[in-house]
């Protein structure tokens, strides 16, 4: 079955639908033929800017907060797939609103799950990021506790067929509050360029690649799976050299006047990130994509049987680690290509991109 076939007639609720990733994911349902999409957020300036720019009578506009589970119980009634997206997602912002983090990441998880067990979802797909491995932070404590929350929801949904599962992945190029932004309008003042570590790597991916990972896992999912796109890393350090290289001329600078400063690393701040952890490493499955994780406490669950949750085309994998320090990184020439083809609208991690 391809993406057309599972999507059309579906109705489809996206929490956090204004953002960076959900908006995307709204667009690119909508050329699956959905019955309608219902696009759930608590910033109604979003809502009535995408509904402008979508234009689409297939679109329901839902004014809500995921802290609050009368609402999203409302929302969902006789939606099939829930796409959660909807978090507080920057480091520093979590590390210094904790509470907030916890009733939004993780309580508001919690709410999403419970609405739809009750209301008798098919699916739900919750959007969580490399940060929950190994956190050293707020806001990777609490992802990692909605991505166990997700999982142990198959154990807890009895005799409903409500499927859960999880979609991993890195930084989002040119998400909203990332570092290509940051370091654009660092350049546009005549720098000084902002660099936390020298040292520091990052998983990236494009925010297309994420939606099409999302929509594989929203078709492939029977509940239990957590779906990781296969990733190169980049050195920030070589991504702000190259964006001072390519863009400063643009903005009337000559490269070497514009500093690169090193700041020192953001309160819970990690060097290198990492996309599993070592007790995943043993029930890792893979394709050319992506690689699937079927936590181990699923063998607890009476209607898991190993190897027959895994879709067709994924096979066991052996692997160590993966971690942004042993990843292959992107080359300068390649980071240049993804920085001319994001200028052009098209953002593509092609292979050719990263060093041997």
């Amino acid at each position: 079955m391809d993406l057309g076939t599972f999507y059309k007639g579906k109705s489809i609720l996206v929490t956090g639908g204004v953002g960076s990733i959900g908006s995307y994911l709204v667009r690119e349902l909508l050329k699956y033929d959905p019955l309608r999409i219902r696009v759930f957020d608590n910033n109604e300036t979003g809502l009535y800017d995408l509904d402008q720019s979508i234009r689409s009578d297939k679109l329901r506009l839902l004014v809500g907060d995921i802290r609050d589970k009368e609402r999203l119980s409302v929302a969902m009634e006789g939606v099939h797939i829930v796409f959660h997206a909807a978090a507080l997602k920057h480091v520093p912002l979590c590390e210094f609103n904790p509470y907030d983090a916890v009733k939004t990441n993780v309580i508001g998880t919690q709410n999403v799950l419970d609405a739809a067990y009750d209301q008798g979802v098919k699916k739900v797909i919750v959007i969580s990021t490399d940060k929950a491995v190994n956190p050293s932070n707020v806001m990777g404590a609490t992802k990692l506790l909605a991505e166990r929350l997700t999982i142990s929801a198959n154990l807890f949904r009895g005799h409903k067929r409500s499927a859960f599962s999880c979609v991993r992945f890195g930084n989002v190029l040119n998400s909203r509050g990332s570092v290509i932004p940051l370091f654009t309008q660092q350049i546009q003042k005549g720098g000084p360029i902002t660099v936390t570590h020298p040292e520091m790597r990052r998983f990236f991916m494009d925010i297309p690649s994420a939606t099409e990972l999302i929509l594989k896992a929203g078709m492939l999912s029977t509940g239990n799976e957590i779906f990781i796109l296969k990733m190169p890393a980049a050195s920030i350090m070589d991504l702000a050299e190259v964006m001072r290289d390519l863009l400063a001329p643009q903005y009337g600078f000559k490269p070497e006047d514009i500093a690169i400063e090193i700041i020192g690393t953001r309160v819970g701040e990690k060097i290198d990130e990492e996309l599993l952890i070592l007790e995943e490493t043993s029930c890792a499955y893979e394709n050319d994509d992506m690689i699937l994780v079927v936590p181990k406490q699923q063998l607890y669950s009476e209607s898991y049987v190993p190897h027959e949750h895994v879709p067709e085309g994924f096979h066991l994998v052996t692997i160590d680690s993966y971690s942004s320090k042993d990843a292959q990184l992107l080359t300068r020439e390649g980071i240049t290509s993804i920085l001319n083809n994001l200028n052009s609208g098209i953002l593509y991690i092609t292979p050719s991109a990263l060093s041997r």
